[in-house]
């Protein structure tokens, strides 16, 4: 098999390790989150933003960090932190960034199920995408394939740097019972 061949590329990301980021990882974190941003298809962020204020955001105080690391380092990142403060704490939100060179690799889909892990974990109760871009049909089919649920939708709320005003997705999903009490 050669370099370029997708089973061998598939097979140099294996074992994949996720745990918190560390601040010898900015750099690598920064490197993805330029890559994805600079696209302007599926993030809000300026695709010029400095990466002063990309890691202030991405590394924020009330934000979890955590990277996906293979043998070929660092080839995802993902936040996780309350969707809203206070009366609304209880409920996730997550944002993931997979490297340009990483995707189609089931990345994503291992941090995404570590996160509904890490989510539990800290004791929320369900998780909301707030911004779901709707021509990111790969994530749509993740979510969905995962469960959450499509509540709403902001028609031609994203800017997309190709395509122009394209609609937005809020999605949704439990991660314990139902409430029905404090």
């Amino acid at each position: 098999m050669t370099r370029s061949d997708p089973q061998t590329r598939h097979h140099r990301l294996r074992p994949l390790q996720i745990r918190r980021a560390r601040k010898e990882d900015r750099e690598a974190i920064w490197q993805i989150f330029r890559a994805v941003v600079a696209r302007g298809d599926t993030y809000v962020f300026d695709p010029n933003i400095s990466r002063r204020k990309a890691l202030a955001y991405w590394l924020g105080p009330k934000t979890r960090c955590y990277v996906a690391l293979s043998d070929q380092g660092i080839v995802g990142s993902y936040i996780l932190k309350a969707n809203q403060p206070g009366l609304g704490s209880h409920v996730a939100n997550a944002g993931f960034m997979v490297s340009p060179s990483a995707r189609g690799r089931g990345i994503g889909r291992a941090m995404a199920e570590h996160c509904l892990r890490e989510a539990r974990r800290l004791s929320f109760r369900a998780m909301q995408f707030n911004f779901v871009v709707a021509t990111n049909r790969a994530a749509l089919r993740l979510w969905e394939n995962l469960g959450f649920k499509i509540v709403g939708k902001l028609p031609g709320a994203f800017r997309h740097s190709r395509r122009g005003f394209v609609d937005v997705y809020i999605m949704y999903r439990r991660l314990k019972a139902p409430y029905n009490s404090r």
